[in-house]
């Protein structure tokens, strides 16, 4: 009497332990959502790559408009110093030429 119980108990836990398992398609989900994080990941890095050599191109143009504008200005004031310098010598010119005038006219 006790042969046929046991033999039911164990058959019984054989055929629990088989559907106890955990299915298999958890560890492609878990596979699949890190997959899906690096992919983020990455895709975020080129987004951050590429906003920051825009800046950066940005920061380059702005310098060479703010050397034009420095060259500019400094032209302007070299121009200036000419146009004075060349005032006074034209000036200077003029004052010796009166004189001389003067004094051949004496």
């Amino acid at each position: 009497m006790l042969k046929p119980q046991l033999a039911t108990l164990i058959a019984g836990l054989f055929a629990t332990a088989a559907f106890a398992q955990t299915p298999a398609p958890a560890a492609p989900a878990k596979a699949e959502a890190k997959h899906t994080k690096e992919v983020a990941k990455a895709e975020a890095k080129e987004t951050k790559a590429v906003v920051k050599a825009d800046a950066k191109e940005a920061v380059v143009a702005a310098d060479a408009k703010a050397d034009v504008a420095s060259a500019k200005a400094d032209a302007k004031a070299t121009k200036a110093k000419a146009h004075h310098k060349a005032k006074k010598a034209k000036a200077k010119a003029d004052e010796a030429k009166t004189e001389a005038t003067a004094a051949a006219a004496k």
